[in-house]
């Protein structure tokens, strides 16, 4: 890949940028490594590029630190490509493609926290299941790291929300404007109420918003949850398995959906849209009762 920095853009840093992730190739490898596809294999079949072009391009992004070489195997040597602490970096660069994609291709460029049932995006969002979740950590609203899916349950409910505050005034101006903006404090409060049956059926209830651990914290020490709000401020979850987002004040937020991932990871059952909330919870919860009895 030929640099194509002018002398007169040494100073303009999105220039510089496009020099390190501007071809086409380069930006789906960081989208597939963030999904947890780590080894060459598994990257050529993926992409279905050739191994000539699959080479050169892993070799630029470790040579710019985006991705890292960690060996698998001794004999013969084979390594798993991973993203660096740089390369993480680029996963709101990669968030933002998408919901530019979602809003002013696949949609109308309306802003929306939801989505039609018949959308290319809801499409894309039902394909997940029987999709694994690769390993990973979330914050807490306890400033724990926490891995999403609990290994004492036999699955677990991840309802992801755009956003749910303590206070009125914490939301963002025009909120309510957005449509499926509303309804965040519900949902919670109606898994809340409906616990005890989900303990029941051997689920786990995680719910996922973009907010800051401690904004996550008091929502749930005032509403009394119950269970654990988890962080996905580093958009970590959101770039695994490419989950919808749209803007709202300047952050990326989760649109309203729910998933039902099962002990070795992998997605067993989606809702999105939700529109019905305290209807998604009752087959959220039929859901991981149809699991638990299998």
């Amino acid at each position: 890949m030929a640099r194509r920095t002018s002398l007169e853009d040494s100073g303009c840093a999105i220039a510089q940028s496009l020099d390190v992730v501007g071809d086409w190739w380069t930006l789906l490898i960081v989208r597939d490594t963030a999904r947890g596809v780590h080894r060459f294999d598994e990257l050529q079949r993926e992409l279905g590029l050739s191994r000539k072009v699959l080479t050169e391009r892993l070799r630029l992004l470790v040579e710019a630190d985006v991705l890292t070489r960690v060996p698998y195997q001794e004999r013969p040597p084979r390594y798993e490509y991973r993203l660096t602490p740089r390369g993480r970096a680029l996963l709101p660069v990669l968030v933002a493609l998408q919901d530019w994609g979602d809003t002013w291709i696949l949609g109308d460029g309306s802003a929306t926290a939801t989505a039609e049932e018949a959308s290319a995006e809801a499409r894309r969002v039902h394909a997940l299941v029987g999709a694994r979740l690769p390993a990973l950590r979330l914050v807490d609203d306890r400033g724990t790291p926490r891995d999403p899916v609990s290994d004492d349950a036999s699955c677990t409910v991840l309802y992801c929300f755009p956003g749910a505050y303590a206070r009125a005034d914490g939301y963002p101006p025009g909120w309510t404007d957005i449509p499926g903006t509303s309804g965040c404090t519900l949902e919670s409060s109606t898994f809340r109420d409906r616990l005890a049956g989900f303990r029941a059926a051997g689920a786990a209830v995680h719910g996922v918003s973009t907010q800051r651990p401690d904004e996550q914290r008091a929502f749930a020490e005032k509403e009394r949850l119950g269970f654990p709000l988890l962080s996905d401020a580093d958009l970590t979850l959101i770039s695994a398995l490419r989950l919808p987002t749209f803007r709202a004040a300047g952050t990326s937020r989760l649109k309203r959906l729910t998933l039902i991932v099962d002990r070795e990871r992998v997605v067993r059952h989606v809702q999105y849209p939700v529109t019905d909330i305290a209807g998604s919870v009752t087959a959220a919860l039929d859901a991981a009762r149809d699991l638990g009895a299998r």
